[in-house]
């Protein structure tokens, strides 16, 4: 198990299980916090100005096959770049484990 799932997977309520586009997904209160494709990239929905905000510093890129959504992808080749990865995730899981939805 990588560092990404076994952090995921000690927050409340987090569960995983397999994603419809391959990979495994993560989920609390029934929404996708983010889904890991191997252990080699972390694609996660953002709302448009923390998904502007993430890809402007060099937190994540725009995503691989729609670059142009909310979506961002995350490559997991260095510690900084699984911080990243584990810091908007913690951002998704914070607004859905509240019932928030700023999308």
């Amino acid at each position: 198990m990588g560092k990404v799932t076994e952090v995921l997977l000690s927050w409340p309520g987090v569960t995983s299980g397999p994603h419809r586009f391959g990979g495994i997904e993560f989920v609390v209160d029934g929404r996708e916090i983010g889904h890991l494709h191997g252990e080699q990239l972390v694609d996660l929905l953002l709302p448009k100005g923390k998904r502007d905000d993430a890809v402007n510093v060099g937190k994540a890129k725009a995503h691989h096959i729609l670059p142009d959504s909310g979506w961002v992808s995350i490559y997991l080749n260095t510690e900084e770049d699984v911080a990243h990865a584990i810091e908007l995730l913690r951002f998704n899981y914070e607004r859905f484990a509240k019932g928030k939805d700023e999308i």
